[in-house]
Protein backbone atom coordinates (compact mmCIF):
# COMPACT_ATOMS: atom_id res chain seq x y z
CA UNK A 1 0.00 0.00 0.00
CA UNK A 2 1.16 3.43 -0.90
CA UNK A 3 -0.03 6.69 1.55
CA UNK A 4 1.85 9.22 -0.60
CA UNK A 5 0.00 11.33 -2.99
CA UNK A 6 0.36 11.73 -6.12
CA UNK A 7 2.22 14.53 -8.10
CA UNK A 8 -1.22 15.65 -8.80
CA UNK A 9 -2.79 15.30 -5.17
CA UNK A 10 -0.18 17.13 -3.57
CA UNK A 11 -0.15 20.03 -6.37
CA UNK A 12 -3.94 20.43 -5.24
CA UNK A 13 -3.22 20.08 -1.52
CA UNK A 14 -0.98 22.83 -1.79
CA UNK A 15 -3.07 25.18 -3.77
CA UNK A 16 -5.90 24.56 -1.98
CA UNK A 17 -4.25 24.93 1.39
CA UNK A 18 -2.89 28.39 -0.26
CA UNK A 19 -6.20 29.42 -1.09
CA UNK A 20 -7.82 28.57 2.09
CA UNK A 21 -5.47 30.62 4.29
CA UNK A 22 -5.32 33.71 1.68
CA UNK A 23 -9.08 33.78 0.72
CA UNK A 24 -11.65 31.59 3.00
CA UNK A 25 -9.95 31.69 6.43
CA UNK A 26 -9.63 35.56 6.64
CA UNK A 27 -13.02 37.06 6.23
CA UNK A 28 -14.87 33.49 7.34
CA UNK A 29 -16.03 34.97 10.88
CA UNK A 30 -17.49 38.09 9.16
CA UNK A 31 -19.59 35.71 6.82
CA UNK A 32 -21.20 33.66 9.47
CA UNK A 33 -21.96 36.86 11.40
CA UNK A 34 -23.24 38.65 8.31
CA UNK A 35 -24.70 35.13 6.93
CA UNK A 36 -23.59 35.88 3.47
CA UNK A 37 -22.60 33.71 1.06
CA UNK A 38 -19.06 33.60 -0.14
CA UNK A 39 -20.06 34.03 -4.03
CA UNK A 40 -16.76 35.35 -4.88
CA UNK A 41 -14.58 32.76 -3.25
CA UNK A 42 -16.43 30.03 -5.78
CA UNK A 43 -16.25 32.39 -8.56
CA UNK A 44 -12.17 32.62 -7.49
CA UNK A 45 -12.41 28.66 -7.58
CA UNK A 46 -14.41 29.00 -10.72
CA UNK A 47 -11.24 30.35 -12.55
CA UNK A 48 -8.58 28.24 -11.09
CA UNK A 49 -10.79 25.24 -12.51
CA UNK A 50 -11.73 23.56 -9.35
CA UNK A 51 -15.67 23.58 -9.34
CA UNK A 52 -15.72 20.62 -11.46
CA UNK A 53 -12.23 19.00 -10.20
CA UNK A 54 -12.98 15.24 -10.23
CA UNK A 55 -15.40 15.20 -13.74
CA UNK A 56 -13.81 14.98 -17.27
CA UNK A 57 -12.45 17.67 -18.83
CA UNK A 58 -14.70 17.17 -22.07
CA UNK A 59 -17.48 18.65 -19.44
CA UNK A 60 -15.11 21.27 -18.33
CA UNK A 61 -13.87 19.70 -15.25
CA UNK A 62 -10.57 19.19 -13.77
CA UNK A 63 -10.09 15.35 -14.75
CA UNK A 64 -8.37 14.50 -11.22
CA UNK A 65 -10.13 11.99 -8.76
CA UNK A 66 -12.26 11.68 -5.74
CA UNK A 67 -9.02 11.79 -3.29
CA UNK A 68 -8.07 14.77 -4.78
CA UNK A 69 -11.79 15.99 -4.25
CA UNK A 70 -11.66 15.19 -0.54
CA UNK A 71 -8.59 17.30 -0.49
CA UNK A 72 -10.50 19.91 -1.82
CA UNK A 73 -12.93 19.93 0.74
CA UNK A 74 -11.08 19.24 3.77
CA UNK A 75 -8.90 22.71 2.42
CA UNK A 76 -12.29 24.36 2.35
CA UNK A 77 -13.57 23.73 5.60
CA UNK A 78 -10.43 23.89 7.79
CA UNK A 79 -11.06 27.19 6.56
CA UNK A 80 -14.73 27.98 6.84
CA UNK A 81 -17.03 25.06 7.17
CA UNK A 82 -19.66 26.91 5.14
CA UNK A 83 -17.50 26.60 2.08
CA UNK A 84 -16.64 23.13 2.41
CA UNK A 85 -19.62 21.92 2.64
CA UNK A 86 -21.20 24.54 -0.50
CA UNK A 87 -18.08 22.90 -2.29
CA UNK A 88 -18.64 19.01 -1.50
CA UNK A 89 -22.13 19.26 -2.38
CA UNK A 90 -21.51 21.40 -5.52
CA UNK A 91 -19.72 18.67 -6.63
CA UNK A 92 -21.47 15.66 -5.49
CA UNK A 93 -24.75 16.48 -4.77
CA UNK A 94 -25.20 18.95 -8.17
CA UNK A 95 -22.58 17.67 -10.55
CA UNK A 96 -22.26 13.90 -9.80
CA UNK A 97 -26.15 12.69 -10.23
CA UNK A 98 -25.53 14.28 -13.94
CA UNK A 99 -22.58 13.18 -14.77
CA UNK A 100 -23.57 8.89 -13.02
CA UNK A 101 -27.28 9.22 -14.99
CA UNK A 102 -27.68 11.67 -17.35
CA UNK A 103 -27.63 11.36 -21.38
CA UNK A 104 -24.54 12.87 -23.31
CA UNK A 105 -26.89 15.77 -24.17
CA UNK A 106 -28.04 16.54 -20.42
CA UNK A 107 -24.24 16.37 -19.25
CA UNK A 108 -22.91 19.26 -22.21
CA UNK A 109 -26.08 21.28 -21.40
CA UNK A 110 -26.06 21.09 -17.23
CA UNK A 111 -22.87 19.43 -16.07
CA UNK A 112 -20.73 21.87 -18.36
CA UNK A 113 -22.20 24.85 -16.48
CA UNK A 114 -21.57 23.06 -12.71
CA UNK A 115 -17.90 22.65 -13.71
CA UNK A 116 -17.47 25.68 -15.01
CA UNK A 117 -19.25 27.19 -11.82
CA UNK A 118 -21.47 29.13 -14.05
CA UNK A 119 -24.21 27.82 -11.96
CA UNK A 120 -23.86 26.23 -8.43
CA UNK A 121 -24.83 22.29 -8.04
CA UNK A 122 -28.17 21.14 -5.75
CA UNK A 123 -29.77 18.34 -5.54
CA UNK A 124 -33.86 18.33 -4.46
CA UNK A 125 -33.89 15.15 -2.29
CA UNK A 126 -35.09 15.71 1.42
CA UNK A 127 -38.78 16.64 2.03
CA UNK A 128 -40.68 17.80 5.27
CA UNK A 129 -41.99 14.47 5.42
CA UNK A 130 -38.69 12.31 3.61
CA UNK A 131 -35.47 12.86 5.81
CA UNK A 132 -33.72 9.46 6.30
CA UNK A 133 -36.59 8.02 5.43
CA UNK A 134 -36.25 8.90 1.45
CA UNK A 135 -38.48 6.73 0.26
CA UNK A 136 -41.52 8.90 1.90
CA UNK A 137 -41.35 11.10 -1.16
CA UNK A 138 -44.35 13.17 -2.02
CA UNK A 139 -43.48 15.44 -4.28
CA UNK A 140 -45.57 14.13 -7.65
CA UNK A 141 -44.48 14.54 -11.40
CA UNK A 142 -47.23 12.88 -13.77
CA UNK A 143 -46.61 12.96 -17.79
CA UNK A 144 -49.01 15.56 -19.29
CA UNK A 145 -48.62 16.31 -22.97
CA UNK A 146 -44.89 15.61 -23.53
CA UNK A 147 -43.93 17.14 -20.18
CA UNK A 148 -44.14 16.44 -16.26
CA UNK A 149 -45.91 17.76 -14.38
CA UNK A 150 -43.93 18.24 -11.05
CA UNK A 151 -46.06 19.39 -7.14
CA UNK A 152 -44.81 18.98 -3.98
CA UNK A 153 -41.76 20.84 -1.91
CA UNK A 154 -38.41 20.02 -0.75
CA UNK A 155 -36.53 20.86 2.42
CA UNK A 156 -32.96 21.53 3.57
CA UNK A 157 -31.63 22.12 0.07
CA UNK A 158 -28.18 23.39 0.05
CA UNK A 159 -27.26 25.87 -2.86
CA UNK A 160 -30.56 26.20 -4.42
CA UNK A 161 -30.40 30.14 -4.52
CA UNK A 162 -27.46 29.87 -6.68
CA UNK A 163 -28.37 26.93 -8.71
CA UNK A 164 -29.63 27.66 -12.32
CA UNK A 165 -31.24 23.88 -12.55
CA UNK A 166 -30.73 20.88 -10.08
CA UNK A 167 -32.17 17.34 -10.16
CA UNK A 168 -35.23 16.36 -7.95
CA UNK A 169 -37.07 13.31 -6.79
CA UNK A 170 -40.58 12.94 -7.65
CA UNK A 171 -42.85 10.19 -7.74
CA UNK A 172 -43.94 9.38 -11.08
CA UNK A 173 -46.09 6.12 -10.24
CA UNK A 174 -46.81 3.35 -8.32
CA UNK A 175 -45.34 0.11 -9.25
CA UNK A 176 -46.82 -3.13 -7.26
CA UNK A 177 -47.94 -0.78 -4.81
CA UNK A 178 -44.77 1.01 -4.19
CA UNK A 179 -43.82 4.46 -5.23
CA UNK A 180 -41.94 4.78 -8.33
CA UNK A 181 -39.37 7.52 -7.73
CA UNK A 182 -37.54 9.01 -10.51
CA UNK A 183 -35.27 11.86 -11.18
CA UNK A 184 -35.91 15.01 -12.90
CA UNK A 185 -33.65 18.00 -14.17
CA UNK A 186 -35.18 21.20 -13.39
CA UNK A 187 -34.27 24.67 -14.55
CA UNK A 188 -34.88 26.85 -11.17
CA UNK A 189 -36.11 29.57 -13.64
CA UNK A 190 -39.40 27.71 -14.63
CA UNK A 191 -42.46 29.40 -13.83
CA UNK A 192 -44.03 27.73 -10.53
CA UNK A 193 -40.92 27.11 -8.85
CA UNK A 194 -39.84 29.03 -5.54
CA UNK A 195 -36.73 28.68 -3.54
CA UNK A 196 -36.80 30.42 0.25
CA UNK A 197 -33.93 31.34 2.01
CA UNK A 198 -35.30 31.97 5.43
CA UNK A 199 -34.15 28.96 7.52
CA UNK A 200 -32.20 30.04 10.71
CA UNK A 201 -29.62 27.62 11.32
CA UNK A 202 -27.31 26.67 14.39
CA UNK A 203 -23.74 26.62 11.94
CA UNK A 204 -22.73 26.65 8.80
CA UNK A 205 -24.44 30.70 8.60
CA UNK A 206 -22.96 31.51 5.40
CA UNK A 207 -24.13 28.53 3.78
CA UNK A 208 -27.26 28.55 1.32
CA UNK A 209 -29.96 26.32 2.58
CA UNK A 210 -33.40 26.75 1.25
CA UNK A 211 -36.51 25.47 0.74
CA UNK A 212 -38.40 24.66 -2.62
CA UNK A 213 -41.63 24.97 -3.78
CA UNK A 214 -42.82 23.06 -6.93
CA UNK A 215 -46.34 24.56 -8.09
CA UNK A 216 -47.16 23.21 -11.82
CA UNK A 217 -44.03 23.07 -12.39
CA UNK A 218 -43.26 21.90 -16.35
CA UNK A 219 -40.52 20.07 -17.93
CA UNK A 220 -39.81 18.26 -20.59
CA UNK A 221 -40.14 14.76 -21.05
CA UNK A 222 -36.51 14.33 -21.91
CA UNK A 223 -35.77 15.86 -18.77
CA UNK A 224 -35.39 12.92 -16.80
CA UNK A 225 -32.67 11.57 -15.37
CA UNK A 226 -31.53 8.21 -15.86
CA UNK A 227 -34.34 5.49 -16.30
CA UNK A 228 -38.20 5.56 -14.98
CA UNK A 229 -38.23 4.76 -11.64
CA UNK A 230 -34.76 4.51 -10.92
CA UNK A 231 -34.62 7.63 -8.49
CA UNK A 232 -34.43 5.85 -5.29
CA UNK A 233 -31.14 3.75 -6.61
CA UNK A 234 -29.91 6.75 -8.19
CA UNK A 235 -30.04 8.95 -4.84
CA UNK A 236 -28.40 5.76 -2.85
CA UNK A 237 -25.58 5.94 -5.06
CA UNK A 238 -25.16 9.57 -4.86
CA UNK A 239 -25.21 9.60 -1.09
CA UNK A 240 -22.74 7.28 -0.91
CA UNK A 241 -19.86 9.34 -2.86
CA UNK A 242 -21.74 12.34 -0.94
CA UNK A 243 -20.42 10.77 2.02
CA UNK A 244 -16.92 10.72 1.11
CA UNK A 245 -17.38 14.21 0.96
CA UNK A 246 -19.14 14.95 4.38
CA UNK A 247 -15.52 12.93 5.68
CA UNK A 248 -13.52 15.27 4.49
CA UNK A 249 -15.87 18.28 5.63
CA UNK A 250 -15.34 16.83 9.07
CA UNK A 251 -11.56 16.14 8.69
CA UNK A 252 -10.93 19.86 7.77
CA UNK A 253 -13.10 21.58 10.73
CA UNK A 254 -11.69 19.33 12.81
CA UNK A 255 -8.15 20.17 12.20
CA UNK A 256 -8.69 23.31 11.75
CA UNK A 257 -10.22 22.85 16.11
CA UNK A 258 -7.36 21.34 17.15
CA UNK A 259 -4.63 23.82 15.37
CA UNK A 260 -6.27 26.47 17.00
CA UNK A 261 -6.36 24.33 20.68
CA UNK A 262 -2.80 23.35 19.75
CA UNK A 263 -1.48 26.97 19.38
CA UNK A 264 -3.02 28.52 22.41
CA UNK A 265 -2.02 25.61 24.61
CA UNK A 266 1.62 26.83 23.97
CA UNK A 267 0.46 30.84 24.14
CA UNK A 268 -1.70 29.98 27.64
CA UNK A 269 0.24 30.11 30.51
CA UNK A 270 -1.31 28.94 34.09
CA UNK A 271 0.73 28.29 36.84
CA UNK A 272 3.34 29.42 35.64
CA UNK A 273 3.12 27.21 32.94
CA UNK A 274 2.33 26.98 28.82
CA UNK A 275 -0.75 24.27 28.99
CA UNK A 276 0.63 22.45 26.94
CA UNK A 277 2.79 21.63 29.55
CA UNK A 278 0.10 19.91 31.54
CA UNK A 279 -0.07 16.35 31.06
CA UNK A 280 -3.99 16.76 30.94
CA UNK A 281 -3.56 18.57 27.86
CA UNK A 282 -1.22 16.78 26.30
CA UNK A 283 -3.72 13.72 26.30
CA UNK A 284 -6.15 15.88 24.99
CA UNK A 285 -4.38 17.38 22.04
CA UNK A 286 -2.62 13.31 21.44
CA UNK A 287 -5.92 11.77 21.01
CA UNK A 288 -7.06 14.52 19.22
CA UNK A 289 -4.22 14.67 16.71
CA UNK A 290 -5.00 10.51 16.58
CA UNK A 291 -7.98 10.87 15.96
CA UNK A 292 -7.90 12.98 12.89
CA UNK A 293 -5.49 11.06 11.15
CA UNK A 294 -7.52 7.83 11.53
CA UNK A 295 -10.43 9.58 10.23
CA UNK A 296 -8.02 11.28 6.85
CA UNK A 297 -7.00 7.60 6.29
CA UNK A 298 -10.60 6.41 6.24
CA UNK A 299 -11.61 8.97 4.07
CA UNK A 300 -8.98 8.32 1.70
CA UNK A 301 -9.53 4.85 1.51
CA UNK A 302 -13.08 5.51 0.63
CA UNK A 303 -12.16 7.58 -2.18
CA UNK A 304 -9.77 5.29 -3.28
CA UNK A 305 -11.90 2.47 -3.23
CA UNK A 306 -14.30 4.29 -5.36
CA UNK A 307 -11.50 5.63 -7.75
CA UNK A 308 -10.41 2.24 -8.44
CA UNK A 309 -14.41 1.12 -9.40
CA UNK A 310 -14.55 -1.25 -6.18
CA UNK A 311 -17.77 -1.43 -3.64
CA UNK A 312 -17.45 1.52 -1.52
CA UNK A 313 -20.64 2.38 0.27
CA UNK A 314 -19.68 0.48 3.46
CA UNK A 315 -16.40 2.18 3.70
CA UNK A 316 -17.87 5.57 2.70
CA UNK A 317 -20.50 5.39 5.51
CA UNK A 318 -17.63 4.46 8.44
CA UNK A 319 -15.57 7.28 6.96
CA UNK A 320 -18.19 9.53 7.58
CA UNK A 321 -20.00 8.43 10.82
CA UNK A 322 -15.90 8.17 12.23
CA UNK A 323 -14.99 11.67 11.34
CA UNK A 324 -18.22 13.29 11.98
CA UNK A 325 -17.99 11.61 15.24
CA UNK A 326 -14.33 12.46 16.16
CA UNK A 327 -15.13 16.05 14.68
CA UNK A 328 -17.28 16.83 17.16
CA UNK A 329 -15.59 15.40 19.68
CA UNK A 330 -12.57 17.41 18.81
CA UNK A 331 -14.46 20.56 18.36
CA UNK A 332 -15.99 20.18 21.99
CA UNK A 333 -12.64 19.34 23.56
CA UNK A 334 -11.34 22.51 21.40
CA UNK A 335 -13.39 24.64 23.39
CA UNK A 336 -13.04 23.30 26.57
CA UNK A 337 -9.16 24.31 26.29
CA UNK A 338 -9.75 27.65 25.33
CA UNK A 339 -11.83 27.78 28.80
CA UNK A 340 -14.02 30.92 28.92
CA UNK A 341 -12.46 32.36 25.85
CA UNK A 342 -13.39 29.28 23.75
CA UNK A 343 -17.53 30.30 24.26
CA UNK A 344 -16.74 33.36 23.18
CA UNK A 345 -17.52 33.95 18.91
CA UNK A 346 -13.12 35.62 18.82
CA UNK A 347 -11.18 32.84 18.91
CA UNK A 348 -13.56 30.53 16.47
CA UNK A 349 -13.40 27.32 18.19
CA UNK A 350 -17.23 27.78 19.04
CA UNK A 351 -17.95 28.20 15.26
CA UNK A 352 -16.05 24.77 14.61
CA UNK A 353 -18.25 23.49 16.93
CA UNK A 354 -21.28 24.39 15.71
CA UNK A 355 -20.85 23.94 12.28
CA UNK A 356 -19.52 20.14 13.44
CA UNK A 357 -22.88 19.17 13.94
CA UNK A 358 -24.37 19.19 10.48
CA UNK A 359 -21.88 16.38 9.91
CA UNK A 360 -23.14 14.06 11.87
CA UNK A 361 -26.71 14.51 10.26
CA UNK A 362 -26.19 15.97 6.84
CA UNK A 363 -25.81 12.66 3.75
CA UNK A 364 -27.73 10.24 6.28
CA UNK A 365 -27.93 10.89 10.08
CA UNK A 366 -24.71 8.53 12.20
CA UNK A 367 -28.11 6.58 12.73
CA UNK A 368 -28.12 5.75 9.14
CA UNK A 369 -24.69 5.38 8.49
CA UNK A 370 -25.05 2.35 11.39
CA UNK A 371 -27.56 0.68 9.62
CA UNK A 372 -25.76 0.87 5.98
CA UNK A 373 -23.23 -0.49 7.71
CA UNK A 374 -24.14 -3.11 9.50
CA UNK A 375 -26.19 -4.07 5.99
CA UNK A 376 -22.96 -4.00 4.48
CA UNK A 377 -21.29 -7.04 7.24
CA UNK A 378 -24.51 -8.99 6.22
CA UNK A 379 -26.76 -8.36 9.40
Amino acid sequence: MNYALTDEQAMIQKMMKEFADEEVAPGAEQRDKEKRFPLEIFQKLAKLGIMGLPFPEEYGGGGADTISFAIAVEELSRACGSAGITYSAHVSLGGAPLYLFGTEEQKHKYLVPICTGESMGAFGLTEPNAGSDAGGTQTTATEQDGQWVINGSKCYITNASYAKHLALTAVTGKSDGKKEISAIIVPTDVEGFKVIDNYEKMGLHSSNTTELILDGVKVPEENLLGKRGDGFKQFLITLDGGRIGIGAMAVGIAQAAYDKALAYSKERKQFGSSLSKFQAIQFKLADMAMKIELARNMVYKAGWLKDQGKKFSKEAAMAKLYASEICMQICSEAVQIHGGYGYMRDYHVERYFRDAKLTEIGEGTSEIQRMVIAREIGC
